[in-house]
């Protein structure tokens, strides 16, 4: 960011569809949860949209802050929704529904949000364009990327990230079990990658690839009708 309006403008257009996503995200993982007959988030009150129910000071507001003020990739995190697996009527497949549900929750937003964007971007021009129309469209831009950015991160399958628990869901038990005593150290262990710049390059391809696809899919399919 070259100066504080710049940031302060940045901040508007990705605040709301990120904090959006952040809350969605959680928000289905105790949905599914519930379906599959775990009731711990509902007793909770974490079944809302409302920001205040999830909002973690850090993850939510100041993380998002600093990554977009430096020029990185945007994601964050609410408080996690709880979930008690033993509630689950068959705790192996439904962990790895309920983990699933946050990622797949937030790619099915960036599809959304890239089929608005296709509606809005048109109107995108002439004298309500610049004071109306831009703005959403910055923001449908915005909800995309990060979108697809919590979608492909959340997968990595790395506990206790969304994906290492779809990857404990599928290992046999004993490999199960082995992975999830190094639960406390995945995030030590996701950091000591992210510290590595191919690891960053590759991680940066897909979600360019995740999000390009999804334009290109949803583009042919409106040809098409």
């Amino acid at each position: 960011m070259n100066n504080l309006p710049e940031f302060v403008t940045q901040i508007s257009i990705w605040a709301p569809p990120l904090i959006f996503a952040i809350i969605v995200h959680e928000v289905m993982h105790g949905v599914v949860a519930r379906m599959l007959g775990d009731e711990t988030a509902a007793r909770a009150g974490r079944l809302t949209l409302n920001p205040i129910a999830h909002v973690d000071p850090f993850g939510t507001i100041i993380l998002p802050a600093i990554l977009l003020f430096a020029g990185a990739p945007v994601f964050g995190y609410a408080k996690p929704v709880p979930i008690d697996y033993r509630n689950l009527r068959n705790p192996r497949s439904g962990i790895m529904l309920v983990a699933a549900a946050g990622p797949l929750t937030n790619l099915t937003l960036a599809a959304i949000s890239v089929v608005l964007w296709l509606i809005v971007a048109p109107h995108d021009t002439g004298t309500a364009g610049p004071a109306i129309v831009h703005p959403i469209t910055l923001m449908l831009q915005a909800s995309i990327i990060a979108n697809v950015e919590l979608g492909v991160f959340n997968l990595i399958p790395i506990l206790p990230l969304d994906g290492g628990r779809v990857l404990v869901g599928f290992l046999p038990l004993a490999a199960a079990r082995a992975m999830a005593r190094f639960e406390g150290i995945g995030f030590l262990l996701l950091f000591a990658l992210l510290y590595f710049r191919g690891f960053n390059l590759a991680l940066g391809r897909i979600m360019e690839a995740v999000t390009n696809g999804l334009v290109m899919f949803i583009v042919g399919i409106a040809r098409m009708l």
